[in-house]
C-alpha cells in the first residue's frame, strides 16, 4: 500500500495555537476566508480543525476527563453541534467542508488513535463487524495525555478481533470521506510508535475511496529508523513535540531538521510542527491571548528553517487579529520558493553559526513565486542556489562566508540577493588572506554578512550553467 506522492509540503492554517480544544465553526470560517483572500495564491490552501471538536465541555488550558463527547450509534466522533451548528441533524462536518471548499481551500480535521472511552462504556456496535466497542478496546494502550480514547486490540490472538479493529478505523474514515475531508491529523501515533495504527489508518484511507492526506503526531523522540514505514503510510509526520513561541523550542529543531531534511521529498515530509505566529493563545492549551513572543528576527529564522528544511507549514495564529507584519512574513515568495527545492541540508555548524544550502530549479516555481522576480529566466535548466546563515547566539555575528563552503562558485561574479531584506549583498574576490575575509581561501569569493541574535540572512543567486 503506497500513498500518493505530494509535490510540496502541505501548507495552511490550524486552530490549535489560537483556540486549543475550543474552536467554533464561525472562527474556522473567518480564518478560512482570510486565508483564501490573502495567502491562498502563495499555496496556503488547507484549513484544519484541531482536537476535541466533539466535546461540548471543551475549555482552554487542558482536557476534560469523562467528557460527554458527541458520538454516533457506532461510536464514531461527530462534531459538537453547539460549536458547529451546521453539524446538527447528522450532517457532521459536511456543510463546513463545503463552505471551505467553496473558498478554494481544502478541509482537514484532527483525530485520535483508538476508540472513545464513552463508546466502550456504552458498548456500541462496530460498523462492519459483529463485535462491539468493548471487544476491540485495549485500555492498557491508552493515550497518556488525553483522557478521551483507549487503544485497539491489535495484539489479540483472535483474527476476528483484529479485523474488527480495522473495521472501526474503516468506518471512521468512511464517515470523514463522506463529509469531504481532505486532510487528517492523526494524533497519539508516534510516541510511542504505534505501527499497527499507522498502517490501519493508511489502509482505511485507501478503502474510503477519497484522497486524504495523513499527518501523524506528536513526534517526540521519533527515530529515523522509522523512515520507510512513515513514507509508506503518511504524507507528513511530526519530528518534535508541540512547538510554542519560545526560542528554546525553535533552536531545538535545528538538530532535528539536520537529521530529517535530507529525507524530505514527495514521498513524505518531516514536520517541525505549527508556526506560532500572529495572534495566539486566544483560548489555547497554554498562555493568555498574545501576539507571538518570538522577536522579528526569531520569526524570520523560524520560517526560513522550516522552508529550507521543506517542512509542512501550518500557521497557528488567529488571522483576523494578526498583524500586517505576520502576513508579510508568510507572503515572501523568495522564502516560500524553498519548499519546491532539493538538496536541502545543513553544511556547517560551529559555535553560533549554522549554515544551510538548497537548490530550487526555476521551472519548478509556481507563477506566484516569480511575480516579484524580474530575473526569472525562460531557460528551465537554470536554478537558484540558496544559503541560509543562522546566528543561534545572543550577540550580533559578523562573518565572511567562503562561497566554496556553501555550494557557490568560488569565482562567484553574479549578484547575491538578500531575500529577507531585499537588494544585493556586495561580494569580495579574495586574492590573499586578510582580516577582512578571515577564513576565506585565496581564489574564492567572500560574502560578508552580519546576522542579528537568533536571526538569519537568507541569500539567493541564480545559476544559469
Amino acid at each position: 500500500m503506497a500513498r500518493m506522492p505530494t509535490p510540496r509540503p502541505p501548507m495552511g492554517w490550524n486552530s490549535w495555537d489560537c483556540f486549543g480544544t475550543t474552536v467554533t465553526e464561525a472562527e474556522v470560517l473567518t480564518n478560512a476566508e482570510i486565508l483564501a483572500a490573502r495567502l491562498l495564491p502563495l499555496g496556503w490552501d488547507t484549513v484544519v480543525v484541531d482536537i476535541d471538536w466533539s466535546d461540548p465541555t471543551a475549555r482552554s488550558h487542558g482536557y476534560n476527563a469523562g467528557a460527554p463527547l458527541a458520538i454516533d450509534d457506532h461510536g464514531r466522533l461527530v462534531p459538537d453541534p453547539a460549536r458547529f451548528p451546521s453539524a446538527a441533524g447528522g450532517e457532521g462536518f459536511a456543510p463546513l467542508a463545503r463552505a471551505v471548499h467553496d473558498l478554494g481551500l481544502r478541509f482537514g480535521i484532527h483525530t485520535m488513535r483508538g476508540i472513545p472511552r464513552i463508546a466502550v462504556e456504552q458498548d456500541l456496535p462496530v460498523l462492519g463487524s459483529d463485535l462491539t466497542a468493548s471487544a476491540v478496546a485495549d485500555p492498557d494502550n491508552a493515550c497518556e495525555w488525553n483522557p478521551d480514547m483507549v487503544g485497539l486490540r491489535w495484539r489479540d490472538p483472535d483474527p476476528a478481533v483484529r479485523a474488527a479493529c480495522q473495521a472501526y478505523y474503516d468506518s471512521t474514515l468512511e464517515l470523514y470521506a463522506s463529509w469531504g475531508v481532505d486532510f487528517i491529523k492523526a494524533d497519539d501515533m508516534l510516541w510511542p510508535y504505534q505501527s499497527a495504527d499507522v498502517a490501519a489508518h493508511a489502509r482505511a484511507i485507501e478503502r474510503s475511496g477519497r484522497p486524504i492526506e495523513l499527518s501523524l503526531s506528536p513526534g517526540r523522540d521519533l527515530s529515523l529508523a522509522r523512515l520507510d514505514d512513515l513514507r509508506e503510510h503518511a504524507t507528513m509526520w511530526r519530528i518534535c513535540d508541540d512547538l510554542w513561541d519560545s526560542w528554546a523550542d525553535i533552536e531545538a529543531n535545528f538538530a532535528r531538521f539536520a537529521r530529517w531534511a535530507p529525507h524530505a521529498s514527495a514521498h513524505g515530509w518531516p514536520d517541525g510542527d505549527m508556526l506560532p505566529l500572529g495572534r495566539i493563545s486566544v483560548r489555547a492549551e497554554r498562555g493568555e491571548p498574545h501576539d507571538s513572543h518570538l522577536t522579528p528576527a526569531e520569526q524570520r529564522t523560524l520560517l526560513t528553517l522550516w522552508c529550507i528544511a521543506r517542512s509542512p507549514l501550518m500557521v497557528g495564529g488567529h488571522l483576523p487579529e494578526s498583524s500586517e507584519e505576520t502576513f508579510e512574513l508568510l507572503s515572501n515568495p523568495g522564502v516560500l520558493a524553498l519548499l519546491h527545492g532539493s538538496a536541502s541540508r545543513e553544511v556547517f555548524r560551529e559555535g553560533p553559526l549554522v549554515l544551510w544550502t538548497a537548490e530550487v530549479p526555476v521551472d519548478a516555481l509556481p507563477g506566484a513565486y516569480r511575480a516579484d522576480d524580474a530575473e526569472s529566466p525562460a531557460d528551465g535548466a537554470a536554478l537558484y542556489r540558496y544559503v541560509a546563515a543562522f546566528n543561534t547566539g545572543e550577540e550580533p555575528l559578523a562573518v565572511a562566508l567562503d562561497a566554496g563552503n556553501v555550494h557557490l562558485p568560488p569565482d562567484l561574479t553574479g549578484p547575491v540577493e538578500d531575500v529577507w531584506a531585499g537588494g544585493d549583498i556586495a561580494t569580495m574576490p579574495v586574492t590573499t588572506q586578510s582580516d577582512d575575509a578571515r577564513g576565506v581561501a585565496p581564489g574564492s569569493t567572500a560574502i560578508p554578512v552580519t546576522i542579528e541574535p537568533h536571526g538569519v540572512v537568507l541569500l539567493r543567486c541564480l545559476d544559469r550553467t
